[in-house]
């Protein structure tokens, strides 16, 4: 993901934030409302972050637990050719929203589910720099989000918490259950954010980042479940502090403490159950278990330094990430129930004959650092991404027990038939009614025909190309690639209603807005275009732009899609090329 940001200089301790300021107790709502504000970018100045950055006190990419033994995993390439599991590997991309087979829960399975959402996909050097790059995305390429898989009954894998570790496609057992129930095979997974990793070149703005990142990985592991024939269910019943406890991240004598301990801690974030069978009910857990669970496990292992000598302090993102906690909640968890309402006659890449093995296109998924300005997207393919964007598309809209709020708006550059200008897809017509409402005020919105019934794009405002091209590029923090692409996006998400009713909700925004970029990185992978996902832009520009005043609604991300033009100087290498030789 694309996130270059310049930073206006910020002391080594920022003035404090304004909860902290005033000396009293703000509502979860307002703290939410004061963080958004306060980490726009505007022309003027950009939001608080550090001044410089000293790359080589960069903190860990990568955490371990020392004193936890560890299951080394399963790589795709290493299955038997003529397995299920491998052949699963092979399903189209295109075919995906179909019901796969189910796999049993073996360690090459869950082996697989990793690999294909959250483990490395290869080695980048320009000179004397290496880098990893992974299935999943991130801002900056920083990676706050931690993954860990709760099991029970698996073969090989010790019932009990288990910490991903992406560098050696290892999971370590971080707590042993020792009373765990008898049964057949159960899985859960699990998100948490090290969020001092993007605080550290971002600062203020990093809680934002941090939850696009958690949405791109729930939409990588939603897309590898699909492989494997399983489902991916949000337990929103299970509150912040109770997965906190369950995956040991409220356990202070197993963290690095120094002057400041925030930046060593983890955010617990989200789980899912895994439902690899009928028993979906059965596998949905309670808050009371799973804090019984964590009181009776027996734990192993201390957490490695991510960052011994941090340099600043960015106090609000304590204070958002404490208002925006969720508590628990002893109603049975919602499923959201997406059915796939696709026509279908539409046209697919398989149609067109570039249809890819859903691992491998998963495991290619790149973003783009330039755009040819030349390539004119043909009109069929930018139909089909449209599609995939509606909830009623399938997965991976499924994974997340949230209503689809986001509508679109695009800056079209060269799109065969279509005129360069502003538009809105209107992605689901409900949640889009209100936005749709505001921006026929300060323009007429027309129906764009041509595209398919099933299609809401309008057409808001024409541009002559060199016009829209400084445009995208002004209001996207003067980067080129929004204006080179073949077309920008932002995400525009009922904000002010929204977070009055829950401000826990807030993460649930840039969740669905990360989700929504993962279709578009794979999408476009898939049509031989790639994807970037920008998080530097300008907020009430695009506003104002829109004829948007107020709180009611505000843009949270912003993508590019294209023709990508690749960097010769960079060398690229396997993401595990020590256990290449294995490979059969």
């Amino acid at each position: 993901m694309n996130i270059a940001s310049p930073h206006s200089p910020a002391p080594v301790v920022p003035p404090a934030a304004p909860a902290q300021a005033a000396g009293i107790a703000l509502s979860p709502a307002l703290v939410v409302r004061l963080y958004h504000r306060n980490t726009k970018h505007r022309f003027q100045a950009y939001a608080m972050g550090p001044g410089v950055l000293d790359w080589d006190a960069q903190p860990a990419a990568f955490r371990q637990y020392p004193g936890a033994s560890a299951v080394v995993l399963p790589l795709i390439d290493e299955l038997d050719p003529a397995s299920p599991l491998a052949q699963a590997m092979a399903i189209p991309f295109g075919a995906l929203p179909a019901p796969a087979p189910a796999q049993p829960a073996t360690l090459a399975a869950i082996g697989a589910l990793l690999q294909l959402s959250l483990g490395l996909t290869g080695w980048k050097s320009l000179g004397p720099d290496r880098w990893a790059v992974r299935a999943n995305p991130s801002s900056g390429n920083l990676h706050p989000v931690e993954a860990w898989v709760i099991a029970r009954g698996v073969a090989g894998l010790a019932d009990g918490v288990h910490h991903y570790r992406p560098e050696d496609h290892a999971l370590e057992c971080r707590a042993r259950d020792l009373d765990a129930p008898a049964g057949s095979p159960r899985l859960q997974i699990a998100l948490s954010s090290a969020m001092w990793r993007e605080a550290w070149k971002y600062g203020e703005r990093a809680f934002r980042y941090c939850q696009l990142d958690v949405g791109h990985a729930v939409g990588a592991l939603r897309y590898a479940c699909a492989l494997l024939g399983w489902r991916l269910a949000e337990q929103r019943q299970v509150g912040t502090a109770t997965l906190a406890a369950r995956l040991g991240l409220d356990r202070d004598a197993d963290f690095p403490t120094h002057r400041f301990p925030e930046s060593e801690r983890e955010e617990a974030e989200i789980l899912f159950t895994i439902e690899l069978d009928d028993l979906a009910d059965e596998a949905a857990p309670t808050p009371s278990a799973l804090r019984a669970a964590a009181a009776a496990a027996e734990w192993y292992g201390q957490a490695t330094v991510l960052d011994p000598r941090p340099m600043f302090r960015w106090p609000i993102i304590g204070e958002v990430a404490v208002a925006t906690r969720r508590a628990d909640d002893d109603a049975p968890r919602r499923t959201l129930s997406v059915p796939c309402t696709l026509p279908a006659t539409r046209k697919t890449a398989a149609d067109t004959g570039t249809a890819h093995p859903s691992a491998e296109l998963l495991l290619q998924r790149r973003s783009a650092q330039r755009f040819t300005p030349e390539y004119v997207m043909p009109r069929s393919a930018f139909a089909d991404l449209l599609r995939a964007l509606k909830p009623h598309a399938g997965l991976p809209w499924d994974a997340l027990g949230d209503p689809a709020r986001i509508t679109l708006v695009l800056f079209i550059h060269r799109v065969e038939g279509l005129e360069p200008g502003l538009y809105v897809f209107s992605r689901d017509g409900g949640a889009a009614a209100p936005l749709l409402a505001r921006l026929q005020q300060p323009f007429s919105p027309q129906r764009v025909e041509g595209l398919g019934d099933d299609l809401d794009l309008r057409f808001l405002q024409q541009f002559e190309t060199v016009q829209l091209h400084r445009l995208a590029r002004s209001l996207h923090c003067h980067q080129d690639i929004a204006a080179n692409a073949c077309f920008a996006l932002g995400m525009l998400a009922p904000f002010d209603a929204v977070v009055a009713e829950d401000a826990a909700a807030y993460r649930d925004l840039f969740r669905e807005a990360g989700l929504l970029g993962q279709v578009l990185y794979l999408q476009a992978e898939n049509l031989g275009l790639r994807g970037t996902g920008i998080g530097c832009f300008f907020d009430d520009p695009v506003h104002e732009l829109l004829g948007l005043d107020g709180e009611a609604f505000q843009t949270l991300y912003h993508f590019t899609v294209g023709k990508a033009v690749d960097d010769p100087r960079i060398e690229s290498t396997p993401g595990y090329p020590a256990r290449e030789p294995q490979r059969g």
